[in-house]
Order: structure tokens, then C-alpha cells, then sequence
């Protein structure tokens, strides 16, 4: 059986998942890594793979502002399908603003484990990583 996490990101900035996805890649504890540009992506698969646990991430970094749908949007579709998904995954917020609102905001929504200000550190991915895997 894979132990390994797997890994969603969903954010529009190729810069960022460019380098995301090479500090992920370089974790002995990454498996699977899956990137969406929108939320609306990510959305249709998570919906798709509902019912197939193994397909779905452990773990989703989620970017605020992005076109067609950002990441409320995409948090308020995943609250209203959350208990028909066969898993528990771990959100992070990863954004470039430094907005107290969207903070705030994001504060609110229960299944957000922290807000994180990119770019995000390897020390901090390794802490998030670690805490998954137990």
C-alpha cells in the first residue's frame, strides 16, 4: 500500500507552481502530485473522484484569486460536497495577499487549516507534510 501523500494545488500562477511542484517533488513523503489552474478544475475532479478515496488528494493548496473560479468560490462548492467525499483532506490556503479581509475571511471557513503567505517556505511544506503523514 502507498503511504505516500498526495498532493493538489490549485493556483493559476505558473511561476509559483512551477516552483511548487519542484520542492514537492524533491519530499521523500510526495506521491502524487496533481495541479489545476482554477478552482473549477479541481472542483469537477474532486467531484468525479468522490467515491475513489485513492484518487483524491491528501492535501490541497489552495490560491485565493484566480480567474473563473478562486478559491471562496471553490470553498464554498467543497463545504456543500464535503460530507459525500470518502476522505478527509487538509486545506492550506496559500496566497500573495497580504489583505487582512482575505485572512479574515479565510479564518472563518472551518476546513482551512492555515493561511499561508507565499512564497511558501521549504521548512514550513516539510512541517505541513509531516503533520499529514501522522
Amino acid at each position: 500500500m502507498d503511504n505516500n501523500i498526495s498532493v493538489c494545488i490549485i493556483d493559476d500562477d505558473d511561476v509559483f507552481q512551477y516552483t511548487i511542484l519542484h520542492t514537492l517533488e524533491a519530499q521523500p513523503s510526495v506521491g502524487k502530485i496533481t495541479p489545476f489552474t482554477d478552482g473549477a478544475e479541481a472542483m469537477t475532479f474532486i467531484k468525479a473522484n468522490m467515491d475513489n478515496p485513492k484518487e483524491l488528494p491528501d492535501v490541497i493548496f489552495l490560491d485565493i484569486n484566480m480567474p473563473v473560479m478562486d478559491g471562496y468560490r471553490f470553498m464554498g462548492e467543497y463545504l456543500k460536497t464535503i460530507s459525500l467525499i470518502k476522505k478527509k483532506i487538509t486545506i492550506y490556503v496559500l496566497s500573495s495577499s497580504v489583505d487582512l479581509v482575505d485572512f479574515e475571511k479565510t479564518k472563518k471557513i472551518s476546513e482551512v487549516s492555515d493561511y499561508i503567505i507565499k512564497p511558501i517556505r521549504e521548512n514550513q511544506l516539510t512541517k505541513i507534510l509531516s503533520e499529514i503523514k501522522n
